[in-house]
């Protein structure tokens, strides 16, 4: 697998769960809003097991508690990146909800 343009991890090819050789990737946000997480990065290396072979509490998809953590942790490092380009955390909060249509926080 080539290495994953990630804003959540530099380690773009190992799982981001367990360290193991990566062999997808998963985009934190889904439907019309997974071509701009593409783009800005809001994605991270995952492995089979943990993307969704693994029983449910072990994996990402069919999880709730995961996904939605996941949702989460892409905000975040969305954010920080737009904080760190010079805007305030008001505005890079406002940045992604018009980006993405809603806030996970």
């Amino acid at each position: 697998m080539k290495k994953t343009k990630s804003i959540i991890t530099e380690y773009g090819d190992i799982c981001f769960y367990c360290g193991k050789p990566c062999s997808t990737e998963h985009h934190l946000l889904f439907g019309t809003a997974r071509n701009h997480a593409e783009e800005d990065g809001i994605k991270f290396p995952v492995c089979d097991n943990h993307h969704t072979q693994n029983e449910v509490r072990c994996r990402i998809h069919g999880n709730p508690m995961a996904e939605k953590l996941s949702k989460i942790a892409g905000q975040l490092a969305y954010e920080k990146q737009k904080v760190s380009e010079g805007n305030s955390v008001s505005e890079s909060r406002e940045l992604f909800r018009k980006r993405y249509g809603e806030s996970y926080l």
